[in-house]
C-alpha cells in the first residue's frame, strides 16, 4: 500500500522497519536474559563475584567491538550484509550459551553474541534512518527502542515462567537446567531475523556511495516513486565527497581528535549509560533481592518494568516527530534526576538483617519501587529511544557509518564500565552513593543537551551538517557549526 498523494510505499517501508528491528528485539533479549541466570551461572561454573561480573560483562565487551566494527563494515560491505553476519552470530551465540558446559566456551559465545548485539544496535537505526521519510523518520526509528524493550520484557517473562515451571533457575525442564532455557529461547527469533533479512533491499545511500546508482534508483523508486527517487539520488550523490568514498579518517580532525558532531554523538552515547539504566536491565533481579524481596518477586518486578517501558516508548513515538528530539531529551533528564534522587533517598535509609543482607522499610521499599518504574518511564520516553534516533540520523552521509562506529563503541564501553563497577560501588560505597552518582549524571546531561545538541527533526539526511566536502588537497574541512 502506498500513499497516493506522496507516492511513499508505507507497506514496504513498514516491512523493512519490522525486519530491521528484530535485531533490536534480540539486542534487548540478550541483554535481559542474563538477569535471571546469575545463580545458575555461578553454580554451573563455580564462579566468584569477580568472575561472574566478567562472565556477564563479556557480552558488553563483544558489544563494544561489534559496534566499532559494524559501522565501518557497513560502509564497505553494506548495511544488510553486516546485519546478516550479526544474525548468524545471534543464532550461534544463543545455542552455544545454552548448551556448553565449558566456561571458556561460554564466555567466547557470549562475546560473539555481544558482537551481534553491538552490530545490531547501531545498524538497525542506521538502516531505518536511510530508508524512512524525513517527516516520520523519528517515529520509525523509535520502533527500534520498542523492540529492544519488547526483547527485554520477553526475556523477563521467559525467565519468570521457566524458573517457576522448574521450581527455580537451577531446576530442570526436559532434562535441561532452567537457566539454560533462558538463553536457548532467543535462538528462534534469531533464525527469523536471519531469514527475513534476505527479503529486504540494501540501503540506497550505501548503494550510491558505491557508485551503484541504478540499484539505488530502483530501491528508492519502490519506496518513494520515480520522480522523488530521481531527486533523492541527486541529493545523495551531492552529499558525498567528490574524490573519495566514506572512510574512517573522515571522523577525525587535528586538535580535538574527533569532529564536533562526533563528540556530540559520544556525549549522547555515554550519558545514556551514566544514568544507570542498565543496572536495572542487567542486575534488576539482584538489585531487588538486595532490597529484600524473593527471586520470584524480583522477576515479577522486572516484568512490570518492561511493560511500563514499552508504554513509555509508544508515548515517545507519538511525540518525537511533533515536538522534536531535543525537548524529549531535556524532559527525560529532569525526570530521571528527580526519580533517581528519590531512589537515592530510599536506599540511604536501608538497613541490614542478622545475616548482613540489605533490607528496606516498607515506606522506603515502595518509594524505591515507584521511583524505579517512573525512572524507567522517563528513560524510555526520552534518552532510550532518542539517543538511537539521533545517532542514526545526526551524522552526514559521508561519515555516518564511521561516526556510528565511534559512538557505538563509546556507548557500549560506557555500558561495560557502569555494569562492571556497580557491584563494587554497591558493596563499597552503598546503593545510596551509587544512585547519587546516577542522579548527578542525569543533572549534568540536562545542561549538556541544552548547550550542545541541535535539533534534527524533519531534516533530510542530506541536510545534516558537521562535515564539508574535501578541499582540492583531499583534506576534509571542519564544519563551522559547532555540533551540526
Amino acid at each position: 500500500m502506498s500513499n497516493s498523494r506522496t507516492g511513499v510505499n508505507m507497506a514496504l517501508i513498514s516491512a523493512i522497519v519490522a525486519v530491521a528491528t528484530i535485531g533490536g528485539l534480540l539486542f534487548g533479549y540478550d541483554s535481559g536474559a542474563v538477569n535471571g541466570t546469575q545463580t545458575g551461572l555461578t553454580a554451573e561454573f563455580n564462579l566468584t563475584p569477580a568472575t561472574l561480573g566478567f562472565t556477564v560483562g563479556s557480552l558488553l565487551i563483544g558489544c563494544a567491538v561489534g559496534a566499532a566494527l559494524a559501522g565501518r563494515l557497513a560502509d564497505v560491505m553494506g548495511r544488510r550484509n553486516v546485519m546478516l553476519i550479526a544474525a548468524a552470530l545471534f543464532v550461534a551465540g544463543a545455542v552455544t550459551q545454552g548448551l556448553t558446559h565449558d566456561h571458556t566456551i561460554f564466555v567466547i559465545a557470549r562475546f560473539c553474541g555481544g558482537m551481534a548485539v553491538g552490530a545490531a544496535s547501531v545498524l538497525s537505526p542506521l538502516y531505518i534512518s536511510e530508508v524512512a521519510p524525513a517527516n516520520i523518520r523519528g517515529r520509525l526509528t523509535t520502533v527500534q527502542q520498542v523492540m529492544i524493550i519488547t526483547g527485554l520484557t520477553a526475556a523477563f517473562v521467559v525467565n519468570y515462567f521457566v524458573a517457576n515451571a522448574a521450581g527455580d533457575s537451577l531446576g530442570e525442564l526436559a532434562g535441561v537446567k532452567a537457566w539454560r532455557w533462558m538463553y536457548l529461547a532467543q535462538a528462534l527469533p534469531a533464525v527469523v531475523f536471519l531469514v527475513a533479512l534476505f527479503f529486504i533491499p540494501e540501503s540506497p545511500r550505501y548503494l550510491v556511495s558505491k557508485g551503484r546508482k541504478a540499484e539505488a534508483l530502483k530501491v528508492l523508486t519502490s519506496l518513494f516513486g520515480p520522480a522523488e527517487a530521481e531527486r533523492k539520488v541527486g541529493d545523495i550523490q551531492a552529499s558525498f565527497a567528490g574524490d573519495h568514498r566514506p572512510r574512517i579518517a573522515d571522523v577525525f580532525v587535528p586538535g580535538t581528535v574527533f569532529r564536533p558532531i562526533v563528540w556530540a554523538g559520544i556525549l549522547l552515547a555515554t550519558f545514556q549509560q551514566f544514568v544507570g539504566i542498565n543496572i536495572i536491565f542487567y542486575y534488576g533481579e539482584t538489585l531487588w533481592k538486595l532490597a529484600g524481596v524473593s527471586e520470584s518477586a524480583a522477576l515479577e518486578r522486572n516484568v512490570v518494568s518492561g511493560l511500563v517501558s514499552i508504554a513509555a516508548v509508544f508515548a515517545a513515538i507519538m511525540l518525537i516527530d511533533k515536538i522534536g528530539r531535543k525537548p524529549l531529551l531535556l524532559i527525560g533528564s529532569v525526570g530521571m534526576a528527580v526519580t533517581l534522587g528519590a531512589m537515592t533517598w530510599a536506599f540511604s535509609a536501608a538497613g541490614t538483617d542478622a545475616a548482613g543482607n540489605l533490607i528496606l522499610a516498607p515506606t522506603q521499599g515502595w518509594v524505591a519501587l515507584v521511583a524505579a518504574n517512573l525512572y524507567v518511564i522517563f528513560f524510555n520516553f526520552s534518552w532510550g529511544p532518542v539517543m538511537w534516533v539521533m545517532l542514526g540520523e545526526m551524522f552526514p552521509n559521508q561519515i555516518r557509518g564511521s561516526a556510528l562506529a565511534v559512538a557505538g563503541f563509546a556507548q557500549w564501553g560506557a555500558n561495560f564500565l557502569v555494569v562492571q563497577i556497580f557491584p563494587w560501588m554497591a558493596d563499597s560505597l552503598g546503593l545510596a552513593a551509587t544512585y547519587a552518582f546516577y542522579t548527578a549524571s542525569a543533572v549534568i546531561s540536562f545542561f549538556l543537551v541544552r548547550a550542545f545538541i541541535k535539533e534534527t527533526k524533519g531534516k533530510e539526511l542530506e541536510e545534516m551538517e558537521g562535515w564539508t566536502a574535501p578541499t582540492a588537497a583531499g583534506d576534509a574541512e571542519v564544519a563551522t557549526t559547532p555540533l551540526g
